[in-house]
């Protein structure tokens, strides 16, 4: 098993698949590397090499009991590049991936950075405030919070087959072997790794780190997202980049890297050979 220790002393796990120009790949909450199969499959029959971790306190990885928040995420995720020394490297981030990535880009530089991708990213913020009247409500991170603590496996189960994929609309069909695979990954994590992570994501402002960017980003969203609402994302990063390019996907869910994955797939690969 592919695994490093960060100076902290926590072990991460991680996949690194092929050869060529690397793509970095960081999962969305509560999930793991598992959750990109689609897209490091995709990329690695397109000849570059694709590499995914599981973030502390998920998935493989250590389940920690301190460090989990996105400075901690952020510096593993730079040890994971100095640890492969990569270069030129694409970071794609989902969701409260999405956040690590421009934390790191934020934090430690883009001297290893070619491009980068947000999908269904949590930037530059997602809590409901006068400032961002598009945010989510206090109130629904807190039912999250209840969520993980008090019946961890039952809100696991309810997460992908609602709102997660948008499997509780009309006229969407319920995947029950991708709704297994989400509980499968989330109950690999630890409870206290996941725990923390939903107040990393909701509390950080990354606006800043967004202004400090300049290679050039993709930022994709969902109109229908009903976990990292549209407003409260896509369009408010885009106006922080330097070099931001918008796609917005009209209906599609949180979720649109697997049960879109063609559409996505397709669209990054353009990006990154543009």
């Amino acid at each position: 098993m592919a695994e490093f220790t960060t100076g902290d002393g926590t072990r991460i796990f991680f996949k690194d698949w092929g050869t060529g120009q690397p793509i970095v790949f960081s999962h969305g909450w509560p999930l793991s590397a598992d959750d990109w199969d689609a897209q490091m499959l995709f990329f690695l029959q397109h000849g570059y090499r694709v590499i995914a971790h599981d973030r502390r306190g998920h998935g493989r990885s250590a389940q920690v009991g301190e460090g989990n928040d996105m400075n901690h995420y952020a510096d593993d995720l730079a040890a994971l590049a100095d640890h492969l020394d990569l270069r030129d490297a694409v970071h794609v981030g989902h969701s409260a991936g999405g956040g690590e990535v421009a934390r790191y880009l934020g934090r430690h530089g883009e001297d290893r950075v070619a491009k980068a991708v947000l999908i269904s990213a949590v930037t530059p913020s997602v809590l409901r405030t006068d400032a961002n009247p598009a945010g989510v409500p206090a109130e629904a991170f807190a039912g999250m919070h209840g969520g993980v603590a008090a019946h961890r496996a039952d809100f696991f189960r309810a997460l992908p087959s609602g709102p997660f994929y948008n499997f509780d609309q009309p006229g969407v069909e319920p995947s029950e072997a991708i709704i297994e695979n989400w509980w499968r990954q989330a109950m690999m994590g630890g409870a206290k790794g996941q725990y923390d992570c939903v107040t990393a994501f909701v509390d950080e402002d990354y606006s800043e780190d967004l202004r400090k960017i300049t290679v050039p980003v993709l930022v994709m969203h969902g109109t229908a997202d009903q976990i990292v609402p549209y407003g409260t994302a896509a369009p408010r990063a885009i106006e922080l980049l330097k070099n931001g390019v918008l796609k917005t996907y009209e209906g599609f869910p949180h979720g649109m890297p697997t049960t879109q994955a063609d559409t996505i797939n397709a669209d990054v690969l353009a990006f990154i050979r543009s």
